[in-house]
């Protein structure tokens, strides 16, 4: 049973499957490139984090390819993030590191669906992970694709 790196993130076998999916969507061709390619650039952002922004960042991927196969990983200002097949940014992973701030956030913009009357958040923020933390991010990644 693989067990969890140091950081609580990603284990090597987690990571391999991961690279083994990139090269499947390689040889689909150009649009399996295409996605490829931004699924590397956004575990690349990944790994460059902090080692409390990847751990998060790590679960908010799992949780959102399990939630939401259909969204496309990339980078947006470098950070990770996931589009619709418009090609239209849903929600980005903005990290605390990279701003220098006391918690990172998952930022939905105008292509998720969470419209709720005249005033409903876009900005929601991780502390840390947890299964409440799961279920809900889940929850969130499945109202902005719905």
């Amino acid at each position: 049973m693989p067990t969890n790196s140091e950081s609580g993130g990603f284990t090597a076998e987690e990571r391999a499957a991961m690279k083994g999916r990139a090269a499947e969507l390689r040889a689909e061709g150009k649009a399996g490139a295409k996605r490829a390619d931004g699924l590397h650039a956004l575990l690349d952002s990944i790994a460059k984090m902090a080692p409390d922004d990847r751990v998060l960042a790590e679960r908010v991927h799992a949780t959102v390819t399990a939630s939401a196969p259909g969204l496309w990983p990339k980078t947006w200002y470098g950070m990770p993030a996931y589009t619709n097949d418009d090609g239209k940014i849903v929600f980005a992973f903005k990290n605390a590191g990279k701003f220098n701030s006391r918690y990172s956030t998952l930022e939905f913009q105008d292509a998720a669906h969470l419209d709720d009357s005249e005033i409903w958040p876009v900005s929601y923020a991780l502390e840390k992970w947890s299964p409440a933390v799961e279920k809900r991010v889940a929850e969130l990644v499945t109202a902005a694709i719905s």
